[in-house]
């Protein structure tokens, strides 16, 4: 099956959209928010459990999976699908975000980069070939091509030498990748400098990628930095390719990013947190952890339909935290993950009905 994108409903009060995204593996409704499957799991959760919050789509990290098993394991094993017998659409992420950010333990030339392995200190390289390879051989629904992401804050000059570098490697990935059931998107740099966010997307743009993600935001940036980055690209976007912002994850940026046009987002955040007793509500983060919860026999939030919500209050998961115990973790994830594909779907469902921005200022009232 090919690769399509439709859009199904434009708001006519902001740039958000509906679309569905077509893949070999599955249909998916954007704007969407995926989980982050690292290691070929999304920790803490089952593909069942995935499913029952409705992930549409999960991701993989190319540097992880080429470090540990190996992307040769996963092939012989049938695919990243196969081997972690998750049948709905997967992304795989370049590797490059995770090589550049060895700070100590790398270097950078046009070629590639040579770089010593977090787990055993053993020598590596990655280009944008190596990237590609190895995406092609795990097999994933959406790949991405080798990226330069600048930190925050970056000078100018530098900012232009990434992003530069990212679009030749972005010739280099294209020319290289061969499997036509896998849609290879580009990947827009230039830190937080207008004219380079604008001159990385012209030149994506002429090499005519199926989809764009947007690299190098919330890195550290303020959230108003980065929404005027994003109006200030949009419209440069095509409208019939899908808009990626890649590594943003929470509520008040998905819903900010999608009112500006964005259709994909992802992030580690909703996961991370949620093991560390934090929990994403309606109305803002409750820290399930404080002392305050102890005899809270509430749910973590009233307006949730999910499991934790449904069966748990947060005294009890407050207790399951205390105690260092699995089950909190997993039922805190399953929750924030519901919270935040709901949330989705919620705006799907707004745009459609032609009253997206009375369901903004609500949230915007209600979350903080």
């Amino acid at each position: 099956m090919s690769f399509e994108f439709e859009i199904i409903k434009e708001c006519k009060d902001t740039g958000a959209r509906v679309g569905k995204l077509y893949t070999p593996h599955g249909c998916i409704d954007t704007p969407i928010f995926m989980p982050v499957g690292t290691q070929a799991t999304v920790k803490a959760m089952t593909p069942r459990d995935l499913k029952e919050v409705e992930a549409q789509i999960i991701l993989g990290n190319t540097y992880h999976l080429y470090m540990r098993p190996g992307e040769d394991i996963i092939e012989r094993a049938g695919g990243l699908h196969n081997f972690m017998n998750w049948d709905r659409p997967i992304l795989t992420d370049s590797g490059g975000f995770q090589v550049f950010s060895l700070t100590k333990l790398r270097t950078i030339e046009e070629e590639g980069v040579h770089f010593r392995s977090h787990i055993d200190g053993s020598k590596h390289f990655i280009g944008p070939e190596e990237s590609i390879r190895i995406q092609n051989a795990l097999g994933a629904d959406i790949i991405m091509a080798f990226d330069v992401c600048s930190p925050y804050p970056h000078e100018y000059d530098k900012a232009k030498e990434d992003m530069e570098r990212t679009i030749r490697w972005a010739k280099r990935c294209k020319d290289f990748h061969s499997r036509e059931d896998q849609a290879l998107f580009g990947i827009i740099q230039g830190g937080m400098y207008k004219d380079l966010r604008r001159a990385s997307a012209e030149d994506l743009l002429a090499m005519d990628f199926p989809g764009y993600g947007i690299g190098g935001l919330s890195v550290g940036e303020p959230k108003p930095l980065m929404y005027e980055i994003l109006e200030d690209l949009m419209p440069m976007m095509p409208k019939d390719k899908p808009r990626y912002l890649m590594g943003v994850g929470s509520a008040d940026s998905l819903v900010e990013g999608a009112i500006r046009g964005v259709d994909m987002f992802d992030c580690v955040l909703p996961t991370r947190i949620a093991r560390n007793g934090t929990a994403m509500t309606s109305s803002g983060r409750v820290v399930v952890r404080n002392a305050t919860y102890k005899e809270d026999f509430t749910p973590l939030d009233e307006e949730c339909n999910c499991y934790t919500c449904k069966n748990f209050t947060r005294g009890y998961l407050r207790h399951l935290v205390k105690s260092n115990e699995i089950l909190g973790s997993m039922l805190i994830t399953m929750h924030n993950l519901n919270f935040l594909i709901s949330l989705m779907a919620e705006m799907r469902e707004a745009i459609i009905e032609d009253r997206l921005m009375s369901f903004v200022e609500d949230f915007r009232q209600r979350y903080k």
